[in-house]
């Protein structure tokens, strides 16, 4: 068994392929929650804002994310605009604007309950020793939220990671692409290839996302006790 699957991944460049769409899968999950971390932290303290407002549109943002499949996001991104508009959007492109969008709103979220778990005490405090909003979001409120959210984010970016595996669907040649074409192409030699392929995929997941979840796990820990 282990030498099948030696010989189906050092057939030709196999493995170099399900590596680099590995890297296809990394790359969109990281730039994803790059701009996910940034515009989520933004949202947050705009959901923070007391104003009916701001509290309406933030809810209609969070719903439509939350019914909506990443899916039909993507295919309304990639598909939808495309023919609507007549704006040629690369799937890769369409594909980091969707879970950017996706992730705001879950960093968004996460960003206000960070917030709101603040003491109210501190928050007085800092009134007391006559602290405008500014210096209290600057010196009091965001260095609590960053602190909190860095455990939150390692694990936004493993969804990310996890999720990307959609985007096959609209053409991009991820890792999962890769093994489906590795494995159509040795159909015949390999009969049961595809379940040592996928196997390997699942591997590469896994050692892509454990180690930041063990980090996640860490930072957890160790900041409450902070």
């Amino acid at each position: 068994m282990l030498d099948t699957v030696i010989d189906l991944l050092s057939k030709g460049t196999n493995f170099e392929r399900l590596l680099y769409g590995l890297w296809v899968t990394i790359k969109l999950s990281l730039i994803s929650a790059f701009f996910s971390i940034i515009f989520g932290i933004l949202f947050g303290l705009f959901m923070h804002i007391k104003n009916p407002l701001t509290k309406i549109i933030s809810q209609i943002y969070l719903q439509i994310i939350r019914i909506m499949p990443p899916l039909v996001l993507l295919f309304i991104a990639y598909f939808g605009v495309t023919r609507m508009y007549g704006i040629h959007i690369s799937a890769e492109t369409s594909a980091i604007i969707v879970f950017t969008i996706w992730g705001t709103a879950e960093m968004g979220d996460l960003v206000r309950g960070a917030i709101e778990s603040i003491p109210k005490s501190q928050i007085e405090s800092a009134t007391a020793l006559a602290l405008n909003k500014k210096q209290i979001y600057l010196y009091v409120i965001i260095p609590q939220i960053i602190r909190r959210l860095i455990p939150l984010s390692v694990n936004l970016i493993t969804r990310m990671i996890k999720t990307t595996s959609l985007v096959v669907l609209i053409g991009i040649v991820e890792v999962l692409k890769v093994g489906q074409q590795i494995i159509d192409t040795n159909r015949f030699q390999y009969p049961n290839g595809a379940i040592w392929i996928y196997g390997v995929i699942f591997l590469l997941y896994f050692l892509s996302c454990w180690p930041l979840s063990m980090l996640a796990k860490f930072l957890e820990k160790r900041w409450s006790k902070i």
